[in-house]
């Protein structure tokens, strides 16, 4: 039911219907969902002052970073599991309080045993919070509205990975590190006071006992999963291949399990809907690609053209700019449009894109640079929304929280993979380059990387050609 204040409020035995759009609770979510992106890719360009302070190399501060993307990716799997059991309002709550406590023992950590502990801490809540709260606006939000709801959803994907390399370098030079952490704790505080008024307390019409055999089996994949995209980023060879095959043997084995058992812990038979199967497969893949490119930016100012980390971060600022701008009418092009036809258009426009940083120089005039920078930014914008629009379109409310929890699970993995990506086909481009012919100067092997970003943008492509030409006209109004 509704109360009078706005509060969509459910029990155990009967969860709220959807209504229209609830812009407070949608803000709150994507508020959390970017502390959450943010806080896990920040730290990278401060490694080298947080190593300096704690008396370590700075390689080794790695650890923090992975630690966090580990405890996510173990973690999400369950955070449907945990909504529907105790409640999303409560869930949420006790997310953002860890994550906040987190925040603070981050900042005030003394040494990097320390700080990797906090991160992990900080991990658990991160994989509680978006989550849940994402659900809980899922459930409560009818069909129609479901674009406006995933727009507000959206953002934080689009913009956090963008401001995270400046925003971490400016206040590691010029403030110190662990004012990284410290920012978070006034945002935690006021969004924990949110959520205690605006987020429902959905939960599922029945209590299903966890599926112990599911977790495991999820988690473990996932975790080894990590690892070994982490390991080909270091260059570690070894280790990215036990883990790798680790993660192939166990994600095999969950996927069985989860395909024949009653009530699995993840509803994988939701992959049979098409406008769901394009977000979770090619729409992950392209995410990749995506991720892939604020990572490899900077790499290639920094070190083939010769700038500073300052110039560096704030060129690769225009990404944001053409990310909020082309936002208010990415709604509008999709039901012009539809669905289907703004995601290849995005795909092509991207390609395009990748193609024009493979034949960047130093020498290229600055306004042309930015242009370039503002135009993936724009179809970096329109492609989001549209899978993301689209992935919820036919989903039904009571197989929401499984699909919710797959897509979340999915996307982490997916943001991921694509910095691990992008360092192996950096690592590719000198051998690469060598046998096409480009010459061995510094910015060869980033153009090479972004060159193979664009043949793996063949697989959305086709994923999405497969696709119906109404596709997601249910959530966008287009008739």
């Amino acid at each position: 039911m509704v109360e009078a204040d706005g509060r969509v409020v459910g029990t155990p035995s009967s969860p709220p219907a959807p209504t229209g759009l609830h812009r407070p609770l949608a803000l709150l979510v994507a508020g959390a969902f970017f502390m959450e992106i943010l806080d896990g890719t920040v730290i990278a360009p401060a490694a080298p002052h947080i190593a300096a302070d704690l008396g370590v190399a700075a390689v080794d501060v790695n650890v923090a970073i992975t630690g966090y993307l580990l405890t996510l990716a173990v973690l999400i799997p369950i955070s449907g599991w945990l909504s529907d059991r105790f409640g999303a309002r409560r869930i949420f709550v006790a997310a953002l309080v860890v994550f906040t406590l987190a925040s603070a023992g981050c900042a005030l950590a003394p040494s990097l045993p320390v700080l990797t502990a906090t991160r992990v801490l900080q991990g658990v809540g991160g994989a509680m919070m978006v989550p849940v709260g994402r659900l809980a606006v899922l459930r409560t939000t009818d069909k129609r509205d479901l674009v406006r709801a995933i727009a507000f959803l959206t953002w934080p994907a689009l913009v956090a990975p963008v401001v995270a390399p400046a925003l971490g370098g400016l206040l590691a030079n010029y403030a110190s590190w662990r004012w990284i952490f410290v920012v978070n704790l006034p945002l935690g505080l006021v969004a924990l006071v949110l959520a205690l008024r605006i987020v429902p307390d959905v939960r599922a019409p029945r209590r299903d006992p966890l599926d112990w055999r599911g977790f495991v089996l999820t988690a473990a994949g996932a975790a080894a999963l990590v690892v070994g995209l982490e390991s080909i980023g270091g260059g570690r060879w070894g280790s990215a291949v036990a883990a790798l095959v680790l993660a192939a043997v166990l994600l095999t084995a969950a996927v069985a399990y989860l395909l024949r058992t009653r009530r699995p812990l993840v509803d994988l038979r939701v992959l049979a809907l098409a406008t769901y199967r394009l977000t979770a497969a090619g729409g992950s893949v392209y995410r990749m690609v995506i991720t892939a490119i604020p990572f490899l930016l900077p790499l290639l100012f920094q070190l083939g053209f010769g700038w500073s980390a300052a110039q560096a971060g704030l060129v690769v600022i225009a990404l944001f700019v053409g990310n909020v701008g082309i936002k208010p009418a990415t709604t509008p092009l999709m039901r012009r449009f539809g669905i289907r036809a703004v995601v290849l258009f995005s795909i092509a426009a991207s390609a395009a894109c990748l193609v024009g940083m493979a034949f960047l120089t130093a020498a290229t005039p600055l306004p042309v640079l930015l242009l370039l920078l503002l135009a993936s930014g724009v179809v970096r914008s329109t492609g989001f929304s549209a899978y993301n629009s689209v992935a919820f379109a036919d989903v039904e409310q009571e197989r929401m929280t499984g699909a919710n929890t797959l897509m979340s699970t999915l996307q982490e993995l997916g943001a991921g993979l694509g910095v691990a990506v992008g360092a192996l086909f950096v690592r590719l481009g000198d051998p690469v380059g060598h046998l096409v012919g480009l010459s061995d100067a510094p910015a060869t092997p980033y153009r090479i990387a972004f060159l193979l970003l664009v043949v793996v943008l063949v697989v959305p492509a086709i994923e999405t050609l497969r696709l119906s030409r109404t596709a997601g006209d249910v959530v966008t109004g287009r008739s």
